[in-house]
């Protein structure tokens, strides 16, 4: 699954979800578990493969 741009909540790339965009510039990342004490930042968002967006992970969150 690929679009243009990953958005907020997004699974992408080596296992990180997306928690935050500032200013349409910057994305802001973390592990998919263990809170928002670990964050990194990256400001080349097409380098960001989507791997499951928000959608698609709580409905398969829903259904397990």
């Amino acid at each position: 699954m690929s679009r243009a741009r990953a958005e907020i909540g997004d699974l992408v790339g080596q296992q990180a979800i997306v928690t935050d965009i500032k200013q349409g510039r910057t994305w802001v990342l973390r592990r998919p578990s263990g809170g928002t004490a670990h964050q990194w930042e990256t400001d080349a968002p097409d380098s960001l493969h989507v791997l499951e967006t928000r959608t698609s992970r709580f409905a398969r969150q829903r259904d397990e």
